[in-house]
Parts: C-alpha cells; sequence; structure tokens
C-alpha cells in the first residue's frame, strides 16, 4: 500500500505546479478529488509539535502571532538507510539534512508569497521528509484558527484563515486531524467546533489530546479520550508535547518520544490506554486509516479522471494546434483558415447555410415593387404630354406622328428606373457584406479540412479583420462595377427604343388633327391621352424585360463573383508578406494562447495520473 501514498504525493505535487490546489476553482479539480490529512488547531495548540512530533524532527518556525501564513502540504517518505533529508518542490534536486535551515526556508518562502506583511496565502509549501524512522504519510498544516487579528493584520484575517481552513476540510476526501490543549475546556476548542460544522458526524475526524501532561492536579483527559466527553468514530489520540524548556534546550527528539512513551505507560489514569496513545501510534494510525481511504477513492479518481481527460482533449481540439513557427506553416495556416471562411461564405449564398435566400427577395420582391412605385403618372400627366409633344415640334408641326415627343416621353419615364436598378444593387450588395460578418464568426475548421486542427477566425483578431476588411474591398469593386453594368442597361433602354412596338399600333388619320389649326390647339384630348396611353405600354414592357436582366446583371456582376473570387487580391497580397507581417495576422489572443498552454499542462497531469492509478489499481 505504501505506492498508494506516494502516488498522492506526486499528484498533489503536480496539482500545486499547475496552479490547481483547490482555491477558488469554478470546477472540480484533481486536488479536491485527492485524499489528504488536514490539521487543524487553534493557535497555540500544540499543533506545530504535533506535526514535528510525528516527523521525529523540530523543522517548523516558531514565534507568537500568526506564524503558518501558507498551507503546509508535508509528505512523509519511508526510506532505507540512515541518512534523513528534505526537499522543497519549489527548490528541486536541493537536499536538506540540516532541518534549521528547512525551518528558515519555510518562513523565506512564506514571505516570497506574501511580503514581510502578516497576511496569509492559498498557494501551498511543499516539503517530503525522507526518513527511516518516518512512516508514509501526507499532512497539511493549515493556519492556526485565532479570533484577534494582532497588529499589521487585517481585521479580515480572522474570517480569512477560517474560510481557507474551511476550503480544505470540507471535502469528503478529507481526514481532519483536530487538535486541541488538554488544559482547555473542550467546548472552547476551534478544532472541535470547525471540525463539527463540516463532519457532524465525526466520520472522518481524528481527535489530538494535546498538553495532557499540563493539566491541573486532580483533572484527567479520561473521558475525552475515551470518548465519553466528545464521540468521535475513531478513538481519540493523546500526545505529549515537547515543554517550552526543552525546545529552547534542544532536547532530541527520539529521547522526547521515550518520554512520552514513559509518561502514558508511569501515569496510572493512562496506563491502560498507553499502547494508543503518542505520537508515534498516531502517525501509524493516520497513515494506515490514509491508505484505506485513498483505495477506495480509486474508483472514483479513475472515473473523473477518464471524464476530465475528454473534456480536455474536446476543448484542446476546439482552440487547435498552437501555430506553426516557421513562415510556410503560418502561410499554410492563414490560407486553410480563409479557404474555409471562402467555403462557409459559398455555403451561404448557395442555401447550405441560411442567408443567400435575401438575395433573391431582392429581386422576387424589392426590386418589383420599387419599379411600381415610380410615378410614371405624372410624367404622362395631360399637361406634360403636351408640353413635350408641342416642344419637340420646334417651330415646325410634326407631319405624320410626333417622334421626338413620343422619344422624350419614353426616355423621361426610363431615366428613372435608374433609382430602383441602383438600390437593388447596394441591396444585395448589404446582404453579401452581411454574409460576410455571419461566415467570419462560423470560420473554423470543421470535417472538411480533416488534417487541419479546429481554428477560428475569431481567434485571431488581426486576420479576422484582415480578412473581412479585404472582402468588404472585393465586394465593393463589385458593387460598383456591377452598378456600372446595371445602369447601361436602363441607358441602353434610353437610347434605342423598339420599332416593331410602334409599327404595330394601329393607325388613326385623324391623330395628326386638323392642319388648318394653330399648332397650340390642334392636339385635343383624347390624341394626347392616346400618346400618354402608348408611351406607358412601351414603358412597361420596357420595366417587364428589365425585371429579368438587371437581377442576371447583378448575379453576374456581384453574387457570381462574391462566390468565385471573393479573396482573390488578399491571397495575391498574402503571397509577398515577410515572416513578421504573415505573424502579426496570427497574433492570438494571449488568453486563448495561455488557456491552451495551461489545458495542455492539465492534460498531461491526468493522463500521467490516469496511468500512475491503473497501473496501482491493476497490481491490487
Amino acid at each position: 500500500m505504501e505506492n498508494l501514498i506516494s502516488l498522492v504525493n506526486k499528484l498533489q505535487q503536480a496539482c500545486t505546479a499547475l496552479g490547481d490546489h483547490g482555491e477558488e476553482s469554478a470546477l472540480p479539480t484533481l486536488w479536491d478529488s485527492l485524499p489528504s490529512i488536514a490539521v487543524v488547531g487553534g493557535q497555540s495548540s500544540g499543533k506545530s509539535s504535533v506535526l514535528e512530533s510525528v516527523v521525529g524532527k523540530d523543522f517548523l518556525p516558531r514565534g507568537s502571532g500568526i506564524v503558518t501564513r501558507r498551507p503546509l502540504v508535508l509528505q512523509l517518505h519511508r526510506i532505507d538507510g540512515d541518512r534523513e533529508y528534505a526537499e522543497f518542490m519549489h527548490q528541486p534536486r536541493k537536499r536538506y539534512t540540516d532541518f534549521a535551515a528547512v525551518r528558515k526556508e519555510i518562513a523565506d518562502e512564506t514571505d516570497r508569497e506574501t511580503g514581510r506583511s502578516k497576511q496569509i496565502s492559498p498557494v501551498p509549501i511543499h516539503l517530503s521528509i525522507y526518513s527511516p524512522y518516518v512512516v508514509n504519510l501526507t499532512l497539511i498544516d493549515l493556519p492556526g484558527l485565532t479570533k484577534v487579528a494582532v497588529e499589521g493584520q487585517p481585521d479580515s484575517i480572522v474570517q480569512d484563515i477560517e474560510n481557507m481552513v474551511r476550503s480544505y476540510i470540507e471535502k469528503p476526501n478529507c481526514i481532519i486531524l483536530a487538535v486541541s490543549p488538554a488544559n482547555q475546556d473542550l467546548a472552547t476548542s476551534d478544532a472541535i467546533k470547525i471540525s463539527r460544522e463540516v463532519d457532524p458526524k465525526g466520520e472522518r475526524t481524528f481527535g489530538v489530546l494535546t498538553k495532557i501532561d499540563l493539566m491541573d492536579k486532580g483533572t484527567d483527559a479520561v473521558d475525552i479520550l475515551e470518548g465519553r466527553s466528545y464521540r468521535l468514530q475513531h478513538p481519540w489520540v493523546g500526545v505529549v508535547n515537547r515543554s517550552q524548556q526543552d525546545i529552547n534546550k534542544n532536547v532530541d527528539m527520539i529521547a522526547a518520544r521515550r518520554r512520552e512513551r514513559e509518561y502514558f505507560s508511569s501515569t496510572p489514569e493512562y496506563k491502560h490506554l498507553a499502547p494508543r496513545m503518542g505520537s508515534e501510534y498516531l502517525a501509524k494510525m493516520l497513515s494506515k486509516n490514509l491508505e484505506q481511504v485513498i483505495k477506495s477513492r480509486i474508483p472514483g479518481l479513475q472515473s473523473l479522471i477518464t471524464k476530465t481527460i475528454a473534456e480536455l482533449e474536446t476543448e484542446l481540439n476546439r482552440l487547435g494546434k498552437p501555430i506553426a513557427n516557421d513562415a510556410g506553416g503560418k502561410l499554410y495556416t492563414i490560407m486553410e483558415i480563409c479557404r474555409m471562411f471562402d467555403s462557409i461564405y459559398k455555403e451561404h449564398l448557395d442555401g447550405v447555410r441560411p442567408g443567400g435566400e435575401k438575395v433573391y427577395h431582392v429581386f422576387d420582391n424589392q426590386f418589383p415593387v420599387a419599379i411600381k412605385r415610380l410615378q410614371f403618372d405624372k410624367q404622362l400627366s395631360m399637361e406634360n404630354v403636351r408640353k413635350l409633344i408641342t416642344e419637340a415640334d420646334g417651330y415646325q408641326p410634326h407631319l405624320i406622328a410626333p417622334e421626338q415627343g413620343y422619344r422624350r416621353l419614353i426616355e423621361s419615364c426610363l431615366v428613372s428606373i435608374r433609382g430602383p436598378a441602383e438600390a437593388a444593387v447596394d441591396a444585395v450588395h448589404a446582404i453579401l457584406k452581411d454574409l460576410v460578418r455571419k461566415a467570419i464568426n462560423e470560420t473554423h475548421a470543421t470535417k472538411l479540412v480533416k488534417y487541419l486542427s479546429p481554428q477560428e477566425l475569431k481567434q485571431f483578431p488581426t486576420l479576422r479583420v484582415e480578412v473581412g476588411n479585404a472582402a468588404f474591398e472585393s465586394l465593393d469593386r463589385m458593387r460598383d462595377e456591377s452598378k456600372k453594368n446595371t445602369l447601361k442597361l436602363v441607358d441602353m433602354e434610353c437610347s434605342y427604343l423598339t420599332v416593331d412596338f410602334f409599327r404595330k399600333l394601329p393607325q388613326d388619320v385623324e391623330k395628326g388633327g386638323n392642319p388648318s389649326h394653330s399648332i397650340f390647339d390642334r392636339y385635343n384630348d383624347s390624341y394626347l391621352r392616346r400618346i400618354g396611353q402608348t408611351v406607358l405600354s412601351y414603358v412597361n414592357m420596357v420595366c417587364a424585360t428589365l425585371r429579368n436582366s438587371i437581377p442576371k446583371s447583378i448575379v453576374y456582376c456581384q453574387v457570381r463573383e462574391a462566390k468565385r473570387s471573393l479573396l482573390d487580391h488578399f491571397f495575391t497580397e498574402l503571397g509577398a508578406r515577410e515572416m513578421k507581417q504573415l505573424s502579426k495576422l496570427l497574433d492570438e489572443d494571449p488568453a486563448v494562447m495561455e488557456r491552451r498552454t495551461n489545458l495542455a499542462k492539465r492534460l498531461e497531469l491526468y493522463r500521467s495520473a490516469q496511468a500512475e492509478i491503473d497501473a496501482v489499481a491493476w497490481s491490487k
């Protein structure tokens, strides 16, 4: 079972290296799921002395006020031989054989994180101690609970420490080591109070009673140690720590342990409890219990790890691979993303994706309605017809038909069609631009490009802007060309009238009027009205023709060209760019880059954890 605790030790270290230490995490993390033993106690409860007794070394900082200001993950490794040493995770490959130096490094590393203030930090310190005199065990030493902020500390320090302690012990995988002094009323114990709140049944709480030897004469702690005063699922353990005088004299831990054993075995009140009292028994009991908890949690850990690996792989697949470092790789990535954008844009126009139907709506609804709204009645009113007809004759009356009058009336009507024609061009242009925006937002590698990991245009802000601008510039050029060609269709109808239309009109010998009358009197209302109707018929015939030819012109000049060559100019210019310019196009959002890196590291951790846990599970 020893390899189970070693496995959890490695996973805890890896989690801390990734910044995952269970604090302020929105989602369940591997750290939260790992079984651990958290040491909880109030200030001056003897918590540090208990830890040092378990280790058998004097290595923890001491002083007044809050000394422990960061969680200390203490990992004990039993080794063969007689050499003892310690290692910090933040100082890999550096071994400490002088435990006074270990004490100093804990204090220094705390100050590096919190400054020389008296603030606290949730970021743990990892300390591994290798010794033939310890059992395999991992303990998390937490800041001592306090009731009053000392000078230099904010008023919130009391609540901050309590919140930090709760963040560890409220997790169902945490074993609580509640340290309380025997010379104080158990009802006022900070450790018991907070443990009872998170573990009301006492199923995962181990009670440790310190300072038994300092109780008033005539009193003892038997009722507590036998579970009558406060019952827990696990038996209480009493310890006798070194006195302050022993600490000042640097009394050897081995000698202190011997004196502890002698105290319990020689004191009448505790003699019957002696086999399960003392720091050595406490360490062995905790190690055994931790092993059992880890073993029971392995199936749950395997399930969590498998699920998390799948989620991480999905997220990494969405974010895509890191950008290539060489110019060719960068250019390839840009071209593939642009081709994907182009493909999605065509899908919108062709109906695979929504949006293209709006172009047809312009041709089938907006453009015809706009033509119908043209007020030809104004151009063909009796007054306007008479005015244009008489002006067209000049000083001589027409002999057969007012041809110039007809032409001017028709031209004045047909010219007004330019407005709806231009509006149709602009309406289609607006639709095509809107589809560019949609395609940019939807652009990411899919099954269409199996060899390209998913990349999104929004992932690269500069490329997104440049592709959008290039597409808009192309559409502007296409709009201008389309407008020019579309208006030419209208101008052609104005410049050449269809003669057959007029030849088929019924002839009327009287339509010229009476030549003996004045030029201003010779056109009666009936004759002018017939001219107006004839012109209107011809204009309607032309409108019907333009209703078909103008959409064709717009599709040819705008829609077809947008599908065929939307990014051609951009591709041509792209080939001439240098490495630095290409890199600028792929200036991925730093937050995305950081997230991808963190996800990749986390995925590596979970895959490694999966392999190691599976190996342990199969071996058992």
